[in-house]
């Protein structure tokens, strides 16, 4: 297609006529590969002649033609661009780059990164040389544009990834420091300085990020650096062409230049600022860094802050960073000194008044609450807040320099709550009282251990706190909310001061002002949690719910969700009234979020954090309420649309979530309706095309679909659910391309449908056993191999005879019982047994192994009779001492649990000096530590899952121990028994033969599992009367 024909069809997609839209768009798909397409969609965008609109389409048509087909997925994949266009590419963008307006440069940045990442160095060895040779020339921008994506490439890397960073450094930062120079010497520099010093400082970021070059550890080259970025640092910004708008200001090409040079020099500090953590090869670096630079930063960042405290401006970023370094100080002496002599000024004058209330807060809070309210629980708006980093500041100020600083600042604050209560109400300083409350909230935990604060912390609540909850200015009552929720944990000596901020949090919930009625949920969580008499709340539990909905119908938050959780939590069963409400609003509420998330069309947008909040609260009231199965009925109409829909691609967010929501509805339903069965097709499709990482939240429900909708899984044929289940079951044994630890769950599934469906499925025992056998040829997790086998040993329980003669037919029964003894034999130098780590696994192996004695005697010869039934004899013993040993240990958690009652007061009395009183100094007191530390570290040792012998990494346990199972309910010892009294009723030559052949150690083996078999006869009939009994009296 030539040029104008091209032209034309782009401007086409373009066309607000649908059908000429869609005709234009497939026309673009059908020649998309054609040879020299790419290069024609390039002529076009670079155009100047060309609509700027159909350049705009042109680029992004580009851009994403580039991201998906330059470098093809699969390795052994032919590429699906010439390689001749791909060089026409690469050479003209580089020349095109820095003339295309920046609206098309944005995309074919993209389109550099993407060929960058692929092609440098091995397909494009010109790369570094063309941008060489244009830092020299007049192409400097375009040069630093390409380079700085081109560092970009090795940002993250490391090791022998990270070599070519070398060479781009080498090649390129003499010329780099050349030009930055030159332009930090220019006299008025314009708005275009402002861009190149940005590159260059980004440059510098990427190549510095995880490691720092070689280069540099040359003391001229590194100060040649450094004095040119503490000249950035230190000269004024132009006070010419500064944007009025707030929003533009911060993003104005100057204040750029300083946010990344103070980042650049904050890097620098977090890496080479403390000595304790070098390495040998930086550690001659660090204290060259710290000697003749960190002090001379620190100095340049408190001028900078100083700016603040004139009443000048300086970007939220940018203030937020230079606390870091200072926080980051406070723990190093000789940085610490530097400090001390401007702290008071700094602490007082600069970062107090950040703290506080202010005039963007209340324009926020009036223009749009809902964003004061994002702004406030965001937590990547914490990275750039500098009142998040000055609650950070002083924290790390009173918890390392506490000794001189905790009571200085407590005394500042206690003058401001004296100011306060002293002024008329015209006058109050609310702001300061803001800033004040807001410093007691974070300084909490050090106020909660310290004397004799923490005695007085009641007392304060109820002077400085509680009044702020009829506060006639909102951003107090909320602040007195948080606050109050900060504290609810202490103890209080006056119950009526707990039920009094309890209360006034609960009446926050209807507050006028949408930023307190938050405050006072996410309050409320704290007060739920340290309620210790739940009367407290009962009463006013329908009150709270429906005020929370009403909420939740307002905002979407993360932290209103985690309150619904708590409350669900601490009442248990006792929600059932109010689960099916709960259900209906959450899933309301679940939608509304899923529907902001992709209008925004971001996964981390608090709108898809709320949604994953939902159903997790969804999962805590079906938790709640598993006592209950008619409840599950009830809430199944309603959650059945979410998981439909979030069980295909659109719920790939909260797909384990969801998960966990249809394992409750198959596990506690008194049924599983046939609504619940439409998602057993959503579930084995997306397993087969994207969920393989979800295999084992899959199997949960796959497993009660099979054990507790069994009748219509084995009658339904509309749809085969047997068949699809095989076929994807199957697709996944048999995938080369899937590691072993991915399709650990397929065995424990067949194993399901082998273990419920005893005599009804004969027509798959073939299919399965044929692909567990070829899997198991090639498996090299042991942990895999061991699962595989358990599927032969169902097999054998699920009926022994058929099962023998498939092995023979498909001639591998040799084969694999030679592998299942070599692994029964296998030990641990502990002589515990390396393979079937679990009682489930050794229970399946017993059973498998038990069921083969009762074949006859043509079916089974005397030495393989005499090897299965020692090898069983050996699993018995081996299953019976890990049940007693488990037995021994839960005993042992319980005594540990009673020895460890005991509540946060005796803890701080400990903590407090209790040691001495007991006469206990405190060399003792580390002593006494040193036993406690060494009586955890044995029992760490005896949760390990292997001995240190041990090279598999798998676990001995897994989560799938806790699932329920058929033969739950058959005993090994009882069914050996069993099947050796049938041998002896029905063949005694036989089974004199067999004993004749045991030593006196399997003798004596045989005796004491006789006797164990007779002690669970007992154990069983006491049990089932004891269950009878239960049953009869709760009827």
């Amino acid at each position: 297609m030539d040029l104008p024909t091209l032209a034309a069809v782009l401007q086409a997609a373009l066309s607000p006529n649908q059908e000429q839209r869609k005709a234009a768009e497939q026309s673009l798909d059908q020649i998309q590969f054609t040879p020299q397409h790419l290069v024609r969609v390039l002529q076009i965008i670079v155009d100047n002649n060309c609509d700027t609109a159909v350049r705009q389409f042109a680029s992004i048509h580009f851009k994403n033609f580039i991201a998906k087909n330059w470098s093809p997925h699969d390795t052994d994949e032919p590429s699906k661009i010439a390689h001749s266009d791909k060089e026409v590419v690469r050479d003209h963008i580089l020349v095109f780059i820095a003339q295309v307006p920046p609206i098309l440069r944005v995309q074919l940045g993209e389109c550099l990164k993407t060929i960058i990442h692929a092609d440098y160095p091995e397909q494009w060895p010109r790369l570094l040389e063309w941008i060489k040779h244009n830092l020299q020339d007049q192409q400097v921008y375009g040069a630093l544009f390409v380079l700085r994506i081109l560092s970009r490439k090795y940002e993250f890397k490391s090791d022998e990834e990270r070599i070519p960073v070398n060479r781009i450094v080498d090649e390129t930062f003499q010329h780099l420091l050349n030009i930055f120079t030159r332009l930090v010497q220019i006299a008025n520099p314009s708005l275009e300085v402002a861009e190149l010093i940005k590159l260059i400082c980004k440059i510098f970021w990427s190549s510095i990020y995880l490691e720092i070059p070689k280069q540099f550890f040359d003391p001229n080259v590194f100060n040649a650096w450094m004095l040119l970025f503490l000249n950035v640092l230190e000269r004024p910004v132009p006070v010419e062409g500064q944007p009025m708008d707030p929003e533009l200001r911060k993003s104005w090409g100057w204040w750029k230049v300083k946010k990344w040079t103070v980042h650049i020099l904050n890097r620098l500090y977090t890496r080479f600022g403390d000595l304790k953590i070098q390495n040998p090869e930086t550690k001659g670096f660090a204290q060259m860094f710290q000697k003749n630079y960190a002090g001379k930063i620190l100095e340049c960042h408190l001028n900078l802050l100083n700016v603040i405290r004139v009443g000048g401006y300086l970007p939220d970023r940018v203030t937020n960073l230079i606390l870091q370094y200072l926080s980051n100080s406070i723990t190093k002496n000789s940085m610490y000194s530097l400090l001390q002599p401007r702290l008071d000024v700094l602490l007082f004058e600069i970062v107090f008044p950040l703290m506080c209330f202010n005039d963007n807060d209340q324009k926020l809070w009036e223009e749009d609450p809902h964003e004061y309210v994002r702004k406030g629980y965001d937590i990547i708006e914490d990275l750039y807040s500098p009142r998040t980093a000055s609650m950070d500041f002083v924290s790390e100020l009173v918890r390392k320099r506490g000794k001189e600083n905790l009571q200085k600042f407590v005394q500042f604050i206690v003058e401001v709550f004296r100011r306060y209560d002293e002024s008329p109400m015209e006058h109050k300083p609310y702001r300061q009282k803001d800033g004040a409350l807001l410093a007691i909230g974070a300084l909490c935990d050090k106020l909660k251990q310290t004397e004799p604060y923490k005695y007085e912390l009641e007392r304060m609540l109820v002077q400085h706190v509680f009044p702020e909850f009829s506060s006639p200015v909102g951003h107090l009552r909320a602040k007195a909310a948080w606050v109050a929720g900060q504290y609810a944990h202490i103890n209080f000596a006056d119950q009526n001061n707990f039920r009094k901020a309890l209360s006034s949090v609960v009446s926050g919930l209807r507050d006028l002002e949408l930023p307190v009625r938050v405050d006072s949920v996410f309050a409320l969580r704290s007060f739920v949690e340290a309620c210790k008499d739940l009367n407290e709340i009962r009463p006013i539990l329908p009150l709270l719910l429906d005020e929370f909905f009403k909420l939740m119908n307002e905002v979407e938050n993360e932290d209103l969700v985690f309150t619904l959780e708590t409350i669900v939590d601490k009442f248990g069963e006792e929600m059932a009234p109010y689960a099916l409400g709960l259900c209906t609003n959450l899933a309301a509420a679940f939608w509304r979020c899923m529907n902001t998330a992709e209008a925004e069309d971001e996964a981390d947008d608090p709108g898809a954090l709320a949604a994953v909040g939902c159903l997790r609260a969804i999962s805590t009231i079906l938790e709640s309420v598993s006592r209950l199965p008619h409840l599950f009925v009830e809430v199944e109409p309603t959650l059945l649309p979410i998981m439909r829909r979030m069980l295909t691609t659109d719920g790939q967010e909260v797909f384990e979530e969801v998960l966990e929501i249809v394992s409750y509805m198959t596990f506690f339903a008194p049924t599983i309706s046939l609504e619940m069965w439409t998602l057993w097709p959503l579930m084995i499709e997306a397993l087969a095309d994207w969920a393989i990482d979800f295999f084992p939240n899959i199997l949960v429900p796959l497993d009660n679909y099979v054990s507790r909708g069994n009748a219509h899984f084995l009658t339904c044929k509309e749809p085969d659910y047997q068949q699809s289940l095989f076929k994807m079951l199957s697709s996944i044994m048999a995938d080369p391309n899937l590691e072993d630890s991915d399709i650990e769950p397929a065995p424990k599934l067949i194993e399901v449908v082998f273990q419920n469906c005893r005599g009804q499925v004969d027509h798959w025992l073939e299919p399965y056993l044929r692909i567990t056998v070829e899997r198991l040829r090639r498996s090299e997790r042991p942990y895999l191999k061991c699962l595989l086998v358990q599927v032969i040993a169902d097999a054998l329980y699920y009926n022994a005879p058929l099962t023998l003669s498939i092995l023979t037919r498909l001639g591998v029964a040799t084969e694999v019982f030679g592998l299942w003894f070599q692994m029964l034999q296998q030990k641990k130098k502990s002589g515990q047994m390396t393979n079937f780590k679990r009682e489930h696994d050794k229970k399946v192996c017993c059973l498998g192994l038990t069921s083969l004695l009762a074949l006859p005697a043509d079916q089974l010869p005397a030495d393989a009779l005499q090897r299965i039934f020692t090898a069983t004899l050996g699993l018995l013993v081996a299953y019976k001492e890990q049940v007693a040993e488990a037995a021994k240990e839960e005993e042992a958690e319980d005594d540990d649990d009673m020895d460890g009652f005991q509540t946060d007061d005796d803890d701080d009395e400990d903590a407090d000096g209790s040691d001495k009183e007991m006469g206990v100094d405190a060399e003792d007191g580390d002593e006494a530590d040193s036993i406690k530390l060494q009586k955890l570290a044995a029992q760490a040792k005896a949760f390990r899952p292997h001995d240190e012998d041990d090279d598999d990494s798998d676990d001995d346990f897994s989560d799938d121990e806790e699932l329920q199972s058929p033969i739950d309910e058959v005993d090994p010892f009882v069914f050996f028994m069993d099947a050796v009294q049938a041998m002896q009723a029905s063949d005694p030559a036989r089974f004199h033969s067999l004993k004749q052949t045991l030593d006196f150690h399997h003798q004596a083996l045989a005796n004491g599992v006789a006797q164990h078999a007779d002690q669970r006869r007992v154990e069983i009939e006491k049990e089932k009367l004891e269950k009878a009994s239960a049953a009869s009296a709760a009827s």
